[in-house]
């Protein structure tokens, strides 16, 4: 192997090593605790938090999400069920709920719910780290409630939720602030990868255009309501 070639070779390894850093899972620290059966066990009791009614707002998420009765919205990142509820009563017998996560017991905490709330309009999806499996056009609604900062491939991850949405659909993020007071003992700093700017800035630049941002939860989580571009 002559010098030159070597130059060459040293430079392509280089641009290879490079894209696997950007491939790379980005949400390792944030789901870190969902790699096992018992750390989803912990997160679910939190899921299920009876506080969440008062913390979460659930109520006011679904009016200011513009739901309304027939639709179809998706709940991404499901966990154990909590939203399903809301959302199924919102859109009505004649709407449609898409519950959907990527872990088996949640998604069976998930069935758990409907079944004790007598929920009829949901149907369970189980998606991938890349992809939540939704139909592609024919969702009104998508929802990521405390969940984008799990989204370990962001860009497969928006480029699929855009191919599930009507042309008219809305995307809705629902995200903690990156700041101290945003989670208890400044867990925020480092569990959430990006402030409400970038995040903007990210979804953005994966054909997604912002229409609305509110916050929802003073100094607490903040909500985007965005279309497609």
């Amino acid at each position: 192997m002559n010098r030159l070639t070597g130059v060459v070779l040293t430079a392509a390894g280089a641009v290879l090593a490079s894209a696997g850093v950007l491939a790379a899972q980005v949400a390792q620290q944030a789901n870190s605790t969902y790699q096992t059966e018992e750390g989803r066990k912990g997160v679910a009791k939190g899921l299920n938090a009876p506080t969440r009614e008062t913390t979460q707002k659930p109520g006011e998420l679904i009016r200011n999400m513009g739901l309304e009765p027939g639709m179809t919205v998706a709940d991404v990142g499901t966990g154990v069920g909590y939203m399903l509820p809301y959302l199924s009563r919102r859109v009505g017998p004649a709407g449609r709920v898409l519950a959907e996560d990527i872990f088996d017991d949640f998604l069976a905490g998930a069935k758990q719910t409907a079944e004790e709330q007598k929920l009829t309009n949901i149907t369970f999806v189980k998606g991938t780290e890349t992809d939540p499996a939704l139909p592609e056009g024919q969702v009104d609604v998508e929802l990521v409630l405390d969940a984008y900062h799990h989204f370990d491939y962001p860009e497969k991850m928006l480029a699929a939720l855009r191919k599930a949405l009507k042309p008219d659909g809305k995307l809705v993020i629902v995200e903690y602030y990156k700041r101290e007071s945003a989670m208890p003992n400044g867990r925020a700093l480092t569990h959430i990868r990006l402030d409400m700017p970038d995040v903007i800035k990210e979804v953005e630049a994966n054909r997604f255009h912002l229409i609305m941002e509110k916050e929802h939860i003073k100094n607490v989580q903040y909500m985007l309501v965005l279309e497609k571009s």
